[in-house]
């Protein structure tokens, strides 16, 4: 009996995922046949030869699109198709990709004015090193153990440690930006500090009391996930930061809210005068209402695009319809769907989805320096 080898397993898994990638490209942009069939030949034989194979730029801007379309913990997907690709495959050192960032963050900021990008670097498996992009998110602020607890954000603490080894150091302050840790294959890490020019922070307060006093509260602008592992037609991007924007609970309710992150519940409460000695007073309930309040009001005011949990349902309600009207399903997961707070008042919560993992998708990896 003949056996099977690893490699030729995969590269039949390659081309059952790029025949079905290829047929759904061809049928979603109108590819006429005769190019489809021209087109699925030539991949086809590239993976004989070689066990993989290159998109073209159509294929990569179309994949990354479907891929966020199909992120089934994200409520901002009617947006999808405007997403704008920044094909970075050709990037070939530390400094190119740190470059490319920049620009990202450039283009993705864009004033206030937020624009959803994604920036794509070279692929696993093309006979290259690869690129690993060692931070969550391309702007995130560090997190400082010390005697009193944690100064800064405490889902950075360890990152924090990893930074300040590799010869990074600090303000100490609540809200210091990380450096990005780029990684060129088994290279060394290399660090970079991000220009303030690239930062676009905003200072936060409340419409009506002062909820903050004595404590500087700020959160940046844009929201760029950059430690996930792009798939497209079996094709893997082991670095491909991308963005929306924000929604006000993802900042108000948990960056800034939740225990284990900045934990301004107890302080704002405080600032309001409200009853902290019982849960019954639900202190925490109205502090959190008047905390988002304060998150939305900020960002509106500085001219950066934001929106409210009950208006992302609503738009998520019109990308079900249009997924429905295209004859796609809609797969999703209820528990990040459903906003952090007042859950009930919108639709997603009264509806269940099918959490189905769908090709083109983002998928998490394993950090580079557990």
């Amino acid at each position: 009996m003949q056996s099977t080898t690893s490699a030729e397993i995969g590269e039949h898994s390659t081309q059952s995922e790029a025949k079905l990638f290829l047929a759904r490209v061809a049928e979603e942009t109108g590819m006429e046949e005769a190019a489809a069939a021209a087109r699925r030949r030539e991949v086809l034989a590239e993976i004989a030869a070689t066990g993989t194979y290159s998109h073209t730029p159509e294929e990569l801007t179309h994949g990354a699109k479907m891929a966020w379309r199909n992120a089934n913990r994200c409520i901002g997907r009617l947006f999808w198709n405007r997403m704008h690709v920044f094909d970075e495959r050709g990037a070939a050192s530390e400094q190119a990709v740190f470059d490319a960032l920049l620009r990202h963050l450039a283009f993705a900021t864009n004033g206030g004015e937020i624009r959803p990008a994604i920036t794509i670097l070279p692929q696993a498996g093309d006979g290259r090193d690869t690129f690993r992009i060692w931070n969550h998110q391309l702007l995130r602020y560090a997190g400082y153990e010390s005697t009193a607890g944690v100064v800064g954000d405490p889902a950075s603490v360890g990152f924090t440690r990893i930074c300040e080894r590799l010869g990074w150091r600090g303000e100490g302050t609540p809200f210091d930006l990380l450096p990005l840790v780029v990684q060129h294959g088994g290279k060394p890490p290399r660090l970079f500090e991000i220009p303030r020019t690239h930062a676009l922070e905003v200072p936060l307060s409340h419409p009506e009391r002062d909820v903050f006093a004595g404590f500087s509260a700020k959160w940046y602008a844009v929201p760029v996930i950059s430690d996930m592992l792009l798939e497209i037609g079996g094709i893997r991007y082991p670095a491909a930061p991308f963005n929306g924007w924000y929604m006000g609970t993802e900042i108000g309710s948990r960056n800034l809210g939740d225990e284990a992150r900045y934990n301004l519940l107890p302080r704002v409460a405080a600032n309001l005068g409200l009853d902290t000695s019982s849960n019954a007073s639900l202190w925490k309930d109205r502090a959190l209402v008047e905390l988002n309040a304060a998150v939305l009001h900020s960002y509106r005011l500085a001219g950066v695009t934001i929106v409210d949990h009950h208006t992302a349902a609503q738009q998520f309600s019109v990308f079900e319809r249009n997924e429905e009207k295209a004859g796609r399903d809609v797969t999703g997961r209820w528990s990040w769907l459903i906003p952090p707070m007042s859950p009930s008042a919108t639709s997603v919560f009264h509806k269940s989805y099918e959490d189905r993992i769908v090709s083109p998708q983002f998928l998490h990896q394993n950090p580079p320096y557990a």
